[in-house]
C-alpha cells in the first residue's frame, strides 16, 4: 500500500477550494497540508472538504493572514499547535497517524514568515522575524532529531540552493535566498537530521522551481521561479518514499495560487 502526501500554498483557501477540487480530483491525495488559507478556524470551508473525501481534518487558522489546514483519508490520534518568534500566528499543525503506512508518524505543517523586502533585520522588523523563527525551527529540529517518523511540509520559504531559483547570482540579495537564510536552513536540516525528499528523487543540479511571481506579465516566459515548498522527513520514512511530483502546471489554472502543489508517494 502507498499513500500520496501533498503540500501546497493555496493563498486563500475560500477563495480557491474549486482549486482544491480540482487537485483532489486529479492527483488524489490522501494527505493534504494547506498553508496560507487565510481564514479563521469558524469560516472554514469544512462542508466543502468533507465532500472531497477527507474525514481527518484539522486546521489553525486567523482571519485574513497566514494559517494551516492538513486534511486526511488516514486518521490522526493527536494535534498539536505551538507558537513561534514570540507570536500567535497561525503558521505550524502537527498531527500524528492512528493507522495507515504513516501509522505512529507526526506530519508537521509549517507556514514560515516571507520576510518582506529588505534583507536587513536591523531595519526590517518582518526580516528580523523570519530569522528568529528559522532559529527556532532549528533548535526544535535538535530536540526532535532522535524521534523516529516524522515529517515536514510546507512553505518555508526558502530557496536553499543555486539550482532552486532562476538565477543564484541576481537573487543573493533577495529575500528567500540570501546566505543568511540558505545557510540557516541548511542548520536546521542537519540538527534535525532531515532528509530533502524531493531532491532525493530530483536531485541536482535539475532547476526546480514551486512559486512564480504574479507579478511577471507571463510567468511562463519568464520562468524566473523559486523552490520554497518543501518536504523533509526523517531517515525512516524518506527511504520509504518512491516519487514526487511539482505540479508546474497548476501555476496556470483559473485564479491560481503563486505556488504549486508538491506530492511525495510513500510506501
Amino acid at each position: 500500500m502507498s499513500i500520496r502526501l501533498a503540500t501546497w500554498n493555496i493563498n486563500s483557501v475560500r477563495l480557491r477550494i474549486g482549486l482544491v477540487a480540482k487537485l483532489v480530483e486529479e492527483h488524489s491525495p490522501d494527505v493534504l497540508c494547506l498553508q496560507e488559507t487565510k481564514c479563521a478556524d469558524d469560516s472554514f470551508p469544512m462542508g466543502d472538504v468533507r465532500k472531497l473525501g477527507y474525514s481527518h481534518v484539522a486546521i489553525h487558522g486567523q482571519k485574513g493572514y497566514h494559517g494551516v489546514a492538513t486534511f486526511s483519508r488516514l486518521p490522526f490520534v493527536t494535534t498539536a499547535r505551538e507558537r513561534w518568534a514570540d507570536k500567535d500566528d497561525a503558521r505550524h499543525l502537527a498531527t500524528t497517524f492512528a493507522a495507515g503506512p504513516l501509522e505512529g508518524v507526526t506530519l508537521h505543517n509549517f507556514y514560515v514568515p516571507a520576510g518582506g523586502d529588505e534583507p536587513d533585520p536591523a531595519i526590517n522588523p518582518k526580516f528580523a522575524h523570519k530569522l528568529q523563527f528559522l532559529d527556532e525551527l532549528t533548535s526544535w529540529s535538535t530536540r526532535i532529531a532522535d524521534t523516529g517518523g516524522r515529517i515536514m511540509v510546507g512553505d518555508l520559504n526558502i530557496a536553499p540552493h543555486p539550482d532552486d531559483v532562476w538565477s543564484h547570482k541576481q537573487l543573493l540579495k533577495v529575500v528567500s535566498h540570501t546566505p543568511v537564510e540558505t545557510e540557516g536552513m541548511e542548520a536546521m536540516r542537519q540538527a534535525g537530521r532531515w532528509v530533502d525528499a524531493v531532491r532525493a528523487h530530483v536531485p541536482y543540479p535539475e532547476k526546480l522551481y514551486s512559486w512564480w511571481s504574479y507579478r511577471a506579465a507571463d510567468w511562463t516566459l519568464a520562468d524566473r521561479g523559486r523552490r520554497l515548498d518543501h518536504i523533509w522527513a526523517s531517515a525512516d520514512v524518506a527511504a520509504r518514499t518512491t516519487g514526487v511530483a511539482v505540479l508546474r502546471e497548476a501555476r496556470g489554472w483559473q485564479r491560481p495560487s503563486d505556488h504549486v502543489p508538491v506530492i511525495v508517494t510513500i510506501d
